[in-house]
């Protein structure tokens, strides 16, 4: 089959077919005489499986890793289950992460009056945040002469 019949098979856009085949998380497609490239049932198999793994947000990285634990009928199923549940707990930090953002949003737009003055709670925030970053980047750098500020040490 062409690339648009296995791009429509396996729900992966034929540009992110050639992408994949760029980067070797497939093998290069079959080319017939005329340059065409031709996939089978087993690669547009492959193609689902990294599909099914982008919708679960692994990196193109872990789906290399997935490949290959899928390819290998040896494997342990420890070592994928440790893949699994190492992206969970990743995925969790940055869910606690967006949280605490649409919290913070959430309290200046409570504070925000959100009439025609230009008082903005929201802004006066992003401001400070922003200057007080700035002072923390222009603020010279202490560096300790030899042995100030540290404990002796025993010759």
């Amino acid at each position: 089959m062409n690339i648009g019949q296995a791009a429509k098979l396996s729900g992966v856009s034929a540009k992110m077919i050639r992408y994949y085949e760029q980067i070797g998380l497939i093998p290069q497609a079959i080319r017939s005489d005329a340059g065409y490239r031709h996939y089978n049932s087993t690669e547009v198999h492959s193609l689902r499986f990294i599909r099914r793994a982008r919708d679960l947000g692994f990196s193109v990285e872990q789906i290399a890793a997935l490949l290959v634990l899928w390819r290998d009928r040896d494997r342990a199923s420890g070592d994928v289950k440790a893949m699994a549940l190492s992206h969970a707990a990743g995925l969790k930090a940055k869910i606690a992460e967006l949280q605490a953002m649409v919290h913070s949003l959430e309290h200046l737009a409570d504070h925000c009056q959100g009439n025609d003055r230009p008082d903005c709670p929201i802004l006066t925030d992003l401001a400070e945040l922003t200057a007080a970053a700035e002072q923390r980047s222009q603020a010279p750098q202490r560096v300790p002469r030899f042995g100030a500020g540290t404990p002796a040490s025993s010759h």
